[in-house]
């Protein structure tokens, strides 16, 4: 029997994502599973912007995860971890989710017959909708075992054979409108419907690491309604954005690896950002489920450089603490001067800390040192003269520094925020730029009593050049508004209206507010 061990994603990226209340483990690091970054062509220069799917999974706020849990506490029927824990804290794939399951429904099967135990007609109607909902899995699972081996599997449920390979994918559609803009842009666009498909597996060799490769494939082009004829914002790109023009990409290769029981080793050639190896720690870092706009989905700290392949590591120093470390340029694999690995005129380093200080506090310390010859940050969230630091185009050391932290303020309820500070020393010049950014969100799980569902206000600064040498400062302040509700209509598909407010884009009180409105539908396999 094949069990496959959690191929999902990294901590404090599913919303809502609340912080975990076990230690970080090897585990974590080594099946965290980041968002995706497409390489797209010149004319078309946005890094990616998507995010985190989850390969079928089930999260811990799903209703399915607290009728397993409450089943298991009240009829002893929960198997454990080598280490005697039951980790019911993070996301898990449905069939490993299913191995949890057949256990404790034949265990209750045995208690029915035997008349041993006390079931509540309460609990019986969650044992029926467990079967229905996840009667595939089971069915799979069970059709592949018998006798002996069937004890073997749930004794060794939730450990990887070694070697093994899933697939899955997620399909994103949205219809969007905007509104306003012009200036900056024409103020001319219509509704448009959009999609964005991705196809990945995932393989085990030893049990210890994991091979990915995606396709993705999307509708947008010319920016969306960032173009020049709509709004002519960065500030307007959608989260689950992507300019491929309906032409299939490689967006993701990945190999990920375990060395002892604390350091994991990541090696991305292609569609890698910073956020690849340094935890994001945003509760809406999901393109398919998360914030509906690029800003907001994580912090532009993270998105600098455009970067499309790099490496990392991560290092669990002590239970609570991990550092991270990345390393990334763009046109890695171009060997000729000005690309490649070292000496690359787009490169950025990222090392950041992770601490876990309480058991529902998960915060982040980041640091960001990069070199653009442009001297443009390229995160695509801000105006277009902070992305480009003052607009001169020369070649430029970049310094930045972000916070971040999650914060669960109730079981349902999840506060984040998070800053950056982004810094650009221009080399041959008397020249420098800062620029600022930050974002606040609340976010509140199963409202109305429907289990899945979310709704999550947020706000913030797009970023901002607030201050510099030979450099023309942003005059004003944009404000970005953002609020969406989550309907989960099963296990496999989601629905999401939202819209964001934009007060004087592009940070110029001269242009007209922008609103963007969305109706977007995921569909998960």
């Amino acid at each position: 029997m094949t069990l496959l061990l959690s191929l999902v994603p990294r901590a404090g990226a599913n919303p809502v994502a609340e912080p975990k209340a076990a230690d970080f483990s090897v585990l974590e690091q080594l099946e965290e599973y980041n968002p995706v970054n497409l390489s797209l062509q010149e004319q078309t220069p946005l890094e990616r912007v998507n995010s985190v799917f989850d390969l079928t999974d089930v999260f811990p706020r799903d209703w399915a995860y607290g009728a397993l849990e409450r089943l298991g506490e009240r009829y002893g029927c929960l198997l454990a971890y080598p280490d005697g824990t039951y980790r019911g804290n993070r996301a898990i794939l449905r069939y490993e989710f299913a191995a949890q399951l057949a256990p404790c429904l034949d265990a209750l099967e045995q208690q029915i017959k035997q008349a041993t135990g006390q079931i509540t007609e309460a609990d019986l109607q969650d044992i029926r909708r467990l079967q229905q909902e996840f009667a595939a899995e089971l069915a799979t699972l069970r059709g592949r075992v018998d006798g002996v081996e069937a004890q073997t599997a749930e004794l060794e449920a939730n450990r990887f054979t070694r070697s093994a390979t899933v697939f899955g994918g997620e399909v994103i559609l949205g219809l969007s409108a905007a509104a306003g803009g012009g200036p900056p842009g024409d103020g001319d666009s219509e509704p448009a419907f959009h999609q964005f498909t991705r196809l990945q597996t995932v393989s085990t060799f030893t049990g210890k690491d994991r091979l990915r490769v995606e396709l993705a494939v999307g509708n947008f082009s010319d920016r969306g309604f960032g173009n020049r004829e709509a709004v002519d914002t960065d500030m307007a790109l959608l989260s689950f954005q992507a300019d491929s023009g309906n032409r299939v990409q490689l967006s993701k290769v990945e190999y990920r690896f375990a060395v002892g029981d604390r350091v994991v080793f990541t090696f991305r050639p292609v569609g890698f950002s910073l956020s690849s190896v340094l935890t994001a720690n945003s509760p809406y870092f999901d393109s398919g489920r998360g914030a509906i706009s690029r800003f907001a989905e994580e912090n532009p700290v993270f998105k600098i450089g455009r970067l499309d392949g790099g490496m990392g590591l991560d290092w669990l120093v002590a239970d609570k603490v991990r550092f991270q470390l990345a390393y990334g340029t763009r046109n890695s694999e171009n060997s000729t001067p000005g690309g490649g690995l070292f000496g690359n005129d787009h490169s950025a380093l990222g090392a950041q800390l992770l601490l876990r200080p309480a058991p529902r506090l998960l915060t982040g310390v980041s640091y960001i040192n990069g070199y653009d010859e442009d001297g443009r940050l390229d995160t695509f969230t801000g105006s277009f003269n902070a992305d480009t630091s003052g607009r001169l185009g020369k070649p430029a050391h970049i310094h930045a520094v972000s916070g971040t932290l999650q914060w669960r303020l109730q079981d349902n309820l999840t506060f984040g925020t998070w800053g950056g500070l982004m810094w650009t020393d221009f080399i041959n010049q008397d020249a420098s730029a800062t620029t600022t950014t930050y974002l606040f969100s609340l976010g509140y799980s199963d409202p109305f009593g429907r289990r899945g569902d979310l709704a999550a206000i947020l706000f913030g600064q797009p970023p901002k050049l607030v201050s510099g040498d030979g450099v023309t400062e942003d005059a004003d302040t944009s404000l970005h508004f953002e609020a969406f509700y989550r309907f989960r209509m099963s296990d496999r598909l989601s629905i999401t209206p939202g819209f964001f407010y934009i007060t004087n884009p592009e940070h110029n009180s001269s242009n007209d507010d922008i609103f963007v409105g969305t109706v977007r539908s995921v569909f998960r396999f």
